[in-house]
């Protein structure tokens, strides 16, 4: 019978690897999909075994097995080449460069303290990336050049990862650095909330407003969400970043009320990984008695690519949501493929038209038809429709025109600190 799994440590042996390797790459040929190879060499492992023995050694090698399996997906594959060389296959990677988020965990997880038979241990490791089919479309290839970069790795001071291209290195770093400057900048109070109005079209009166962060950065200066929520996203400190959006904006709309304007109904955006935080309910329960803010003053938004994601739990969160008295949107409508079956199916309250469907208004003919259509399906689905992203009389005209009065964009307003959406709002809506 073929050996496939390594003794010692029970991950995929050589062999195993090799084949995994060669299904992993007609997949992706077929699919046109990419994916990365990690080659991981621990530092220093040969003065274990010199110093303590090959049985000490041994057990350090299980113990980075077992944390390895913890940090990596369940898709990937993780196999021990022999001696103290791991492989992973990190599988169906969007870009290259997130396979440096993957690196991190290793690298991270290895660092840790190992004790055994009184002794305290320390590693680090080298890791070295290939990226199919960039770096390689063959296994030897791949494997070669995964193995090259680790040793760059090794002779840029160990404990790091490298990729093949230097050139994806630097984006990788360049990413680390940012992921760094998130996390500092979560601590030092750096997001603040900008509020941009929504507007009846018909009476120019404000009926809401949507709140959005911004990242004021001490040295760079002000930061736009498109350069930084992607990576938020991905390390996970989105979390973070929507509660101190959300508990900022809560607070604010709270205040205005009490001070007798109106600021309509606050619209706030949420991600499906949030509402799907096991104390989603109760956070926002306690967020809104924190900052007196009624659910009658909240609308949340959820894309539409993010509810597609999963649209049977979306359901049922949304569902709870709703049963708050909280009104519910379809961001970014028209670009996520949603079924029909699951969108009557969703407790939604409004249809928010994309600013890419905006952008043409009136002369584009798909944008037209588009519109109208979106417009044609909120009305029969009675549902609310709102376009954001106008800049224009035109597109307003046409919109209002055509059934949708409810506006959004720079033709009304760009994003306001609080201050000057306060003024606004005393003014009764003083057009920029």
């Amino acid at each position: 019978m073929r050996k496939v799994s390594d003794s010692l440590t029970g991950l995929a042996n050589r062999v195993l690897f090799n084949e995994r390797l060669q299904q992993t790459i007609e997949k992706a040929k077929q699919q046109k999909s990419s994916f990365a190879l990690l080659f991981v060499d621990l530092d220093r492992f040969k003065q274990i075994n010199d110093s303590l023995g090959h049985a000490i050694g041994d057990k350090v090698l299980q113990i980075i097995s077992k944390r390895l399996q913890r940090v990596v997906r369940t898709e990937d594959t993780i196999s021990r080449l022999g001696g103290d060389e791991f492989t992973i296959l990190a599988q169906d990677l969007d870009k290259g460069e997130n396979a440096s988020l993957i690196a991190e965990k290793i690298i991270s997880s290895i660092s840790k303290a190992i004790y055994i038979d009184n002794h305290t241990l320390y590693l680090t490791s080298s890791i070295g990336i290939s990226i199919f089919p960039d770096d390689g479309a063959e296994a030897d290839h791949l494997l070669k050049n995964a193995d090259a970069a680790m040793f760059r790795a090794k002779e840029e001071g160990k404990n790091n990862f490298q990729y093949y291209s230097v050139d994806m290195t630097q984006l990788a770093f360049e990413r680390v650095v940012m992921e760094a400057s998130l996390r500092k900048a979560l601590s030092n109070d750096e997001f603040v909330v900008y509020f941009q109005p929504q507007v009846d079209g018909k009476t120019d009166k404000i009926i809401g407003m949507e709140a959005l962060v911004r990242w004021e950065h001490p040295d760079v200066g002000m930061i736009f969400p498109d350069k930084f929520i992607p990576l938020a996203q991905e390390t996970g400190l989105i979390l973070a970043i929507d509660q101190k959006v959300m508990k900022a904006a809560m607070t604010q709309i709270a205040k205005w009320y009490k001070m007798g304007l109106n600021p309509g109904v606050l619209a706030l955006n949420l991600s499906m990984k949030q509402l799907n935080q096991g104390d989603c309910i109760e956070n926002l329960e306690q967020l809104m008695s924190d900052s007196k803010c009624k659910a009658e003053w909240l609308e949340l938004e959820v894309t539409e690519g993010e509810i597609m994601k999963n649209p049977q739990s979306a359901i049922e969160i949304l569902n709870k949501i709703s049963q708050m008295g909280i009104e519910l949107a379809v961001d970014d409508f028209g670009t996520g493929y949603s079924s029909l079956s699951y969108l009557k199916r969703l407790p939604i309250d409004k249809l928010k038209i994309d600013k890419s469907f905006v952008d043409g208004l009136p002369d584009n003919e798909e944008d037209v038809g588009i519109a109208r259509a979106i417009i044609a399906l909120a009305q029969s689905l009675k549902l609310e429709v709102i376009a954001e992203g106008v800049e224009t009389k035109e597109q307003r005209d046409f919109l209002i025109q055509n059934g949708c009065t409810n506006i959004q964009g720079y033709y009304y307003s760009k994003p306001l600190p609080a201050g000057k959406m306060q003024e606004m709002l005393k003014k009764d809506l003083a057009i920029l």
